[in-house]
């Protein structure tokens, strides 16, 4: 089964966090973490190697926290997830040309390359724009549901 790592679905959580939450403002790990039941220091620690990735950026001091290093239009989902976690192969065959052996003859070789192309350019497609909008329409999707009872 293809699954993401925990610390994929936690870094893509915390900055979707900081997307919808995007003031300028740093915000402290400890506040994202309890907001996305997420573990303060391991967000910490992935918030950390994102920055150095460019993605969010480190603030320091008594107003210290995260914010994103660039707007959510430009972050995509596949950012995130291979900064984390590295490229997304769906089979050890697509890693590089010739690393399989039966590349050329395997009937499924090419069902597997098709897929995969297909999951990075919908995974490139969605930003963190997008989910925040999602995310928005959801949750007011969800009250009026609560409402109407």
């Amino acid at each position: 089964m293809f699954r993401l790592s925990r610390a994929a679905e936690y870094a893509i959580r915390g900055v979707a966090y900081l997307a919808d939450n995007n003031s300028g403002d740093a915000i402290e790990s400890e506040k994202i973490a309890k907001a996305e039941g997420v573990p303060a220091a391991y967000l910490a620690k992935l918030f950390q190697a994102l920055a150095k990735k460019g993605f969010v950026r480190s603030v320091r001091g008594p107003e210290g926290g995260f914010t994103l290093a660039m707007s959510p239009e430009r972050i995509s989902l596949l950012d995130i997830i291979e900064a984390v976690e590295g490229p997304i192969y769906l089979n050890d065959c697509l890693i590089r040309a010739g690393h399989c052996q039966r590349e050329t003859i395997c009937p499924v070789h090419d069902v597997w390359r098709g897929a995969q192309e297909k999951l990075l350019d919908y995974l490139r497609g969605s930003t963190f724009a997008d989910l925040v909008a999602s995310g928005r329409v959801k949750l007011m999707r969800a009250r009026r549901r609560s409402c109407a009872k």
